[in-house]
Parts: C-alpha cells; sequence; structure tokens
C-alpha cells in the first residue's frame, strides 16, 4: 500500500509535468521551462513529506543510485546518440573532444583546488582533504544542460552551437563518471608523479574502451539484422534491437567501464549501419519508444531531485559553502571555456578556416554549464568527515544552476542574438511529417482529405514512380527487390503522406537567383565508409536503394538548379515597370539594386509629361504580378483592387 502511494505521487507530478509541458509549448512561452517547473513542483511536495507524519513513504521516494543509473539514465543516452545530428557532430568533434576531455579536467582541478582553499580555514566546521576535494570537483564537472538543450530544439538555434553544446554535455557526464572513479581508485595513496600519469593512462584507456565497446554493439546489431529475416517479424525486431543496445551498457559497466560513453556511440552507430537493415515499422517504433522514454526519464529525474532537496534525511546544509561553490563552479567554467574557445579559433585561423566560436557561442557555451542529476547521483560516493555536507551542497547547487541558468536561456538568446529558427533538412522533413500528420487527422471526412486528395495515405517510390499503398506495400519495396527510399535510411519517411511530396522544395531549392551549392568534397572517412563499409553491415539491395536514390537527388538538383536560373533570367528580362530593361528602384544610380523587386514593379509603369519633363507612375491598368514562395506568377486581374 506504501509503494502504491509513493509511486503515485511520482506519476502524479510526471503527468502534472508533462501537461504543464504541452500548455507551454502550446502558448509558446518561453520564459519558464518545464523542467525548472519539476523541480519546483517535487520541492513543494518533498516539503510536504518530510513534514507530514511517519517516514515510510519518505524513504521510498529518496534517491537510489541504482534506479537512477540502471534504469532512468540509460533511455536518455541512447536516444541522445540515436536522434543524434550525426553530421554536424563529426563535423564539430575535436571541438566536443577539447571541451569534454580537456574542459572537464580544467574545470575539475580549479574546483577542487578552491573547494581545497576555502576548507583549509576550516569555515562553519568543514573539513575536507585535498583528495577528497579534488573527488569533489570532478563530481561537478559534470554538465547536464537539458534544460537549456530543450529550449534550443524548440527555437531550432544554430545548428553548431547545438551540437558543440549536446556533444559536450554527454561526452561531459561520462568523462566525469571516469575521473571521479580513478580518483577514488588513489584513496589512502600518497601523491606522486607517477599516479598523476597513472590516473591519465586510466582515464584515456576507460574513455576509448568504451568507445570501441559500442561501436562493436551496433556493428553486431547491423549484421545481425543483415543475415536474417526478422524484418518480417517488426515485434521481435524492435524489442532485440533495444535489449542489444542495453546489453551494451550493462556489459560496459559491468567490465568497469564508461557505460555512458558505450551506449552513446551504440546508439550512433545503430542509427549508422543497423537503420537501413530495419522494417519500416521498426524504424518508427525504435523512433519513438526511445523518445518517449527519454522524455518521461528527464521529467522523472527533475521530480526526483526536487523531492529529495527535503527527503533526504542525510543532509547538512551549510548556506556559505553552498554559496562560494556555485561561485567557484562559475569560475570553472569561465576557464574551461574562454581559454580553450581562444585555442580553437586560433587554430582555425591557422588553417585559414572561419572561426568556429564568436563571442555571443562562447557565452552561451558558459551559460549551459548547469549541473544535473548525475553530479547528485556520483556524489553518493563522497567519503570523510564532510561527506554529508559534500552532498547536500551538490544537490543544492543542482536546483540552483537548473532554476537560475535554465530559467533564463531564452532571455540570454535574445541578449546575445544568436540565430535562432535554422531548419535542417532532417527538421524540415520531420515537421512536414508532423504536418502531414495533423491533416490527416483534422481534415479527413467522407473519404477526402484536405485538398481533395484521397485520405488513405500514399506514398511515392522515387526510383520506379509509383504509388505506395499502406504500410505493407512500402515494406515489399524496402526488403524485395525494387529500389526505393533514402540514402540515409529515412527516406521512406520523407516520401510518406503526399504523392506530391511537398518536402522537395524545402529540400533542395534555395533563394532566389542563388544556385543551389554543391556539396563539398567528401571527408576520407565519409569515402571509406560508403565504399566499404557500408556496403559490408547493409543489404545488398539497401545499397542499390542507396545508389538509385542519390542519383535520383542528384539529378533533381541539376533541374531545381536550372529552373532557378531560368526563373531569374525571366524575371529580369521582363518588363517590370522598367526603361530599356531596367526595373524602377528608388535610386536609379545604386546599381547593386537594379536587380532587385520592389513594391513599385508589382505594377506597369506609364511615362507622361509634366511640365516638360519625363514622369514615371505606376499604373492599375493592364496585367499585374503576384509575387511569393520565391516565384513570380503572371497574373491578369481586374481593376477592382
Amino acid at each position: 500500500m506504501y509503494t502504491s502511494w509513493a509511486l503515485l505521487i511520482l506519476m502524479t507530478l510526471l503527468i502534472g509535468a508533462l501537461w504543464t509541458s504541452y500548455y507551454l509549448q502550446q502558448r509558446k512561452i518561453r520564459a519558464v521551462h518545464e523542467t525548472v517547473i519539476s523541480i519546483m513542483a517535487g520541492m513543494i511536495v518533498g516539503l510536504i513529506i518530510k513534514l507530514a507524519p511517519g517516514t515510510i513513504i519518505q524513504r521510498m521516494v529518496q534517491f537510489n543510485e541504482g534506479y537512477f543509473f540502471n534504469l532512468l539514465l540509460p533511455p536518455i543516452i541512447l536516444n541522445s546518440g540515436y536522434e543524434l545530428k550525426r553530421r554536424n557532430f563529426f563535423l564539430s568533434f575535436g571541438t566536443i573532444l577539447t571541451f569534454a576531455m580537456v574542459g572537464t579536467l580544467i574545470a575539475a582541478i580549479v574546483t577542487g583546488v578552491l573547494t581545497f582553499g576555502w576548507a583549509y580555514f576550516h569555515p562553519e566546521g568543514i573539513h575536507i582533504s585535498f583528495l577528497d576535494s579534488m573527488i569533489f570537483g570532478a563530481i561537478l564537472s559534470a554538465t547536464d544542460p537539458v534544460t537549456i538543450l530543450a529550449i534550443f530544439h524548440q527555437l531550432h538555434v544554430d545548428p553548431q552551437l547545438f551540437a558543440i553544446i549536446s556533444g559536450e554535455s554527454l561526452l561531459n557526464d561520462a568523462v566525469a563518471i571516469v575521473l571521479s572513479d580513478t580518483l577514488r581508485k588513489f584513496r589512502g595513496q600518497e601523491l606522486h608523479v607517477i599516479n598523476i600519469f597513472k590516473g591519465i593512462g586510466l582515464f584515456l584507456g576507460v574513455f576509448w574502451a568504451s568507445t570501441c565497446i559500442g561501436i562493436l554493439f551496433g556493428l553486431a546489431v547491423a549484421l545481425m539484422l543483415k543475415h536474417s529475416h526478422l524484418y518480417q517479424f517488426p515485434n521481435i525486431e524492435a524489442c532485440m534491437i533495444s535489449l542489444m543496445a542495453y546489453s551494451s551498457y550493462l556489459f560496459s559497466n559491468a567490465a568497469h567501464m564508461s557505460g555512458i560513453v558505450t551506449l552513446l556511440f551504440t546508439g550512433i552507430t545503430l542509427k549508422h549501419y543497423a537503420y537501413d537493415n530495419m522494417s519500416l515499422r521498426t524504424k518508427r517504433a525504435t523512433k519513438y519508444v526511445f523518445q518517449i522514454l527519454s522524455q518521461l526519464s528527464e521529467n522523472f529525474i527533475f521530480i526526483y531531485l526536487g523531492v529529495n532537496l527535503f527527503t533526504e534525511t542525510d543532509l547538512d546544509y551549510k548556506p556559505l559553502f553552498i554559496l562560494f561553490t556555485t561561485l567557484f563552479i562559475c569560475i570553472a567554467r569561465y576557464f574551461s571555456v574562454a581559454p580553450l574557445s581562444m585555442l580553437i579559433n586560433a587554430v582555425c585561423r591557422a588553417l585559414g578556416k572561419p572561426e568556429q566560436l564568436p563571442q555571443s557561442h562562447q557565452v552561451m557555451l558558459f551559460w549551459a554549464g548547469l549541473r544535473g542529476a548525475v553530479a547528485f547521483a556520483l556524489a553518493s560516493n563522497l567519503g570523510g568527515e564532510s561527506a554529508a555536507a559534500m552532498r547536500t551542497t551538490i544537490l543544492a547547487v543542482v536546483v540552483l544552476t537548473v532554476l537560475i541558468f535554465g530559467g533564463t536561456t531564452g532571455r540570454m538568446l535574445q541578449i546575445l542574438e544568436i540565430q535562432t529558427g535554422v531548419l535542417e533538412p532532417e527538421d524540415m522533413a520531420s515537421d512536414n511529417d508532423n504536418e502531414a500528420d495533423n491533416t490527416n487527422n483534422s481534415h479527413e471526412e467522407g473519404g477526402l482529405s484536405l485538398g481533395g486528395r484521397p485520405s488513405r495515405r500514399t506514398r511515392r517510390s522515387p526510383s520506379t514512380d509509383r504509388l505506395l499503398d499502406t504500410d505493407e506495400d512500402e515494406e515489399r519495396v524496402i526488403h524485395g527487390n525494387s529500389s526505393s527510399g533514402d540514402g540515409g535510411g529515412s527516406g521512406s519517411d520523407r516520401y510518406r503522406n503526399d504523392p506530391t511530396d511537398v518536402s522537395i522544395g524545402g529540400l533542395l531549392s534555395g533563394p532566389i537567383g542563388d544556385p543551389i551549392p554543391d556539396p563539398g568534397p567528401p571527408h576520407w572517412f565519409m569515402s571509406f565508409d560508403e565504399k566499404w563499409l557500408k556496403p559490408f553491415f547493409t543489404k545488398r539491395h539497401v545499397q542499390q536503394r542507396n545508389q538509385t536514390l542519390a542519383e535520383y537527388w542528384k539529378d533533381r538538383r541539376r533541374k531545381m538548379d536550372r529552373a532557378n536560373q531560368n526563373m531569374l533570367a525571366g524575371i529580369r528580362n521582363m518588363s517590370l515597370g522598367t526603361t530599356s530593361g531596367r526595373l524602377v528602384n528608388d535610386n536609379d544610380n545604386d546599381d547593386e539594386d537594379d536587380d532587385a523587386l520592389t513594391l513599385h514593379s508589382v505594377y506597369p509603369v506609364e511615362d507622361r509629361f509634366d511640365g516638360g519633363d519625363l514622369a514615371r507612375t505606376p499604373s492599375n491598368n493592364g496585367s499585374r504580378l503576384v509575387i511569393g514562395a520565391g516565384r513570380v506568377f503572371g497574373r491578369s486581374v481586374s481593376n477592382q483592387q
């Protein structure tokens, strides 16, 4: 009975958090985020449980490290790797590794040294050894910007900045865990130079070994799907993929490696190599199940933290220690961001490339250094005379940074004037899918959907140029001998809902008159991957489908580029209120505006003499141009406006 009441309290808070998320997104409220409200609601309920008589429920809702690392954290890491925008991640991989490894090490050292200096004078009766101070700094170096990344995703912030912050936070957690575990192994030993080098070697070995384990598990799943017929049983296929991914995390932890790093690269490898071998239903199932579990875990973790701020029994609040620790992590974050950003920009300039981190991005990187549940979970292993004070301080710092930094992210984006509303092809395809789903749900009536099209969902295969009916028909094309789909593994989703394929315009068309840029020369690993790795780990007909689709996209690119140029040439040659082929401008001497459409150019221009001078006046007679959606359409309209 008490277990049911404890779970009911947490489920009620979770339902409230999700409903709040819906309301905030529906009303487009950016000033506050759902995670902030989740923590505050958890704090209120935790205080009520603390003041209520009895301690049974209080003990049941206390933080459990095993639940956190084995149940709540894996879905978040797996979904992060599975949904990672791999192109931006690997293009910025050097920057991400620099911040995740060197930056985390700097933050840990600075925080640890400042903490030891503070504890040296024994304020508030605190006694912390140098090793415990360094472990404390390593734990607090783990950033967890879930709130900021959620806001970034909603606002479609600059993709490069999003990739750097998300990549750093994922690897940063793993680095902090490995670093703190490495330092604990030296408890009771004297500090020697040889031990320092030994610790660095152990740290690097664990990190890269964990990466290899994750890649091997992902490749094993890809080969399993390639050489079996699991696509005929989507339910079993989806279960096998999920369990194999989770097994990689458990195996890595059991082998004293980093499960976070392993699971992250398992997710990346699954999406890159195994995704093409999955059935259509499994693709959808894994995508949405991983997203659902990740969102539930994220919201539950913040509620968990808020509740435990009052329900933990072993708490020792030291107000000055909490205040100065918050100041210490801000100083450490500055020293881990500013110097490394200058170094990265200097390297970019030396290589003849544009600077990767402008000033606004550096400030946002600093602002994204809030702490999360990983830091509090690691704090349970702290030892020493002031262990309770350090655990309480870490919990308080986590809550404070989420409320302060997470709650002001939207305002900081405005102050720094960071670019938002940037849609990448994957985002646009996803938005088109959602809009199509909403259209089918909202406008189906009498067998017709919006626009008079048949409501039954049909899809077009770009290679066979025929319509596909329902999921079963598309399964036959994807896993049969027909060539259809997408080179990136998600092509079947991109062609659904509308046989006219409305997403092509968004994917291919550029601003009017601008040639569609050709992709630069591929990276050497991408060429090696396409030539050798992809064919080895994916089915043969999938490779044929990918090659056919690649040729299809190249042909569409050439056609769109040619049509774009012809359109601009036609506009320049049209008599849009021009004299000798020139458009009417407010300033005829300004050459750079000669090809610009103006408000005066949508009507024909009449020439008349006024006192011996030639004057131009717009005429309301004749044809009128309607300009919109990047195209110019000639229309014959009446004189009525």
